[in-house]
């Protein structure tokens, strides 16, 4: 019998490899060995002009109506003006057609495969770098900037708890670079779990959200209604239904309502730091993680837990908490 030629061998190989690819992955474990192959040595990057409209939008989403001295109720802040803490999260929004979205309308471009495709955003780390050598002030994202990004897979790892089961916990870093330099270093951790049927999620009417009575320690409290979800999702370019769609969120997902964006939540902490301890600066860094969901119409409050001293400053462990459970928790410096 002839030995198939090295042409037609090669082609085998190329023909096998891609099916195996698109088969659906076995386990967790299968499915983050696809997303380091895909990813690994790769930094995507992309250039974007950090407009003052977004920003302005995203001010009158919090309910705020100046950034800095500006008032934005009428116009978008000045070309010059600091990006705010966290406010970055606004530009380098996701690419991509519709068709492209995963079915629960997130980007998928480090999605874990599917069954593993119920993301959440689970937490992250985000710093402010001083300027390189100390002596001059630290890079800034302002308005009217042409900024970089520069998007890294840093991780993919199978895992399981009892509650989940099995599920693969993603992590990237994405370095904003403006004129003066690497202004903001944002790493973010998502969670890809289990993909559920609809028909196995039970149909019973969901419960009405739950509002909080203020206790002793409130320093703010903080509502995010269905406008404000639909806003965010519009300024963040996310599609993912569990921030808009109540059916899809209470059917599939299992929630008993839409779901407020960790991102949104974050957001509102660094606003909380930056108007309480802040004295003007931005800070450092914020190491977050999110605890427990919120749900639009839910009434939280941010307030400060506690105030360490170090050698690199103050340490600020600030909590968002609904009924005393903690909904996010971060610590900023």
């Amino acid at each position: 019998m002839s030995r198939p030629s090295c042409q037609a061998s090669a082609r085998w190989a190329r023909q096998f490899s891609t099916s195996a690819h698109l088969r659906r992955p076995a386990n967790a474990q299968d499915a983050a060995s696809r997303l380091l192959d895909d990813f690994a040595g790769k930094t995507v990057s992309r250039r974007q002009l950090i407009d003052g409209n977004q920003l302005q939008k995203l001010s009158l989403t919090l309910g705020r109506t100046s950034i800095g001295p500006h008032d934005v109720t009428a116009r978008p802040p000045p070309t010059g003006t600091p990006v705010p803490a966290g406010h970055h999260l606004v530009y380098f929004t996701p690419d991509g057609v519709e068709a492209q979205l995963g079915p629960d309308g997130s980007d998928r471009t480090y999605n874990a495969a599917a069954p593993f495709s119920r993301r959440m955003w689970a937490g992250g780390t985000m710093r402010w770098p001083s300027a390189a050598g100390g002596g001059g002030a630290p890079p800034v994202l302002r308005v009217g900037d042409e900024a970089e990004e520069r998007t890294t897979l840093l991780s993919a790892e199978a895992k399981r708890s009892r509650s989940v089961g099995e599920m693969v916990l993603v992590e990237v870093v994405k370095e904003l670079e403006g004129p003066q330099g690497v202004a903001v270093v944002d790493r973010r951790s998502w969670v890809f779990r289990l993909e559920i049927e609809p028909s196995l999620v039970a149909t019973a009417a969901p419960e009405p959200p739950r509002r909080t009575k203020q206790g002793p320690t409130v320093i703010e409290d903080v509502e995010n209604g269905s406008k404000c979800l639909f806003r965010f999702s519009a300024l963040t370019f996310n599609g993912h239904k569990i921030h808009y769609n109540e059916g899809w969120t209470t059917a599939v997902e299992g929630h008993p309502g839409v779901v407020v964006h960790g991102p949104l939540n974050l957001i509102n902490i660094l606003d909380y730091w930056g108007d309480i301890h802040g004295d003007g600066r931005a800070p450092n860094e914020v190491t977050y993680r999110a605890m427990s969901p919120l749900y639009a119409g839910d009434q939280y409050q941010v307030h400060t837990a506690g105030v360490e001293d170090g050698t690199d400053g103050k340490k600020y462990q600030i909590l968002a908490d609904k009924d005393g459970v903690v909904c996010m928790k971060a610590d900023v410096w």
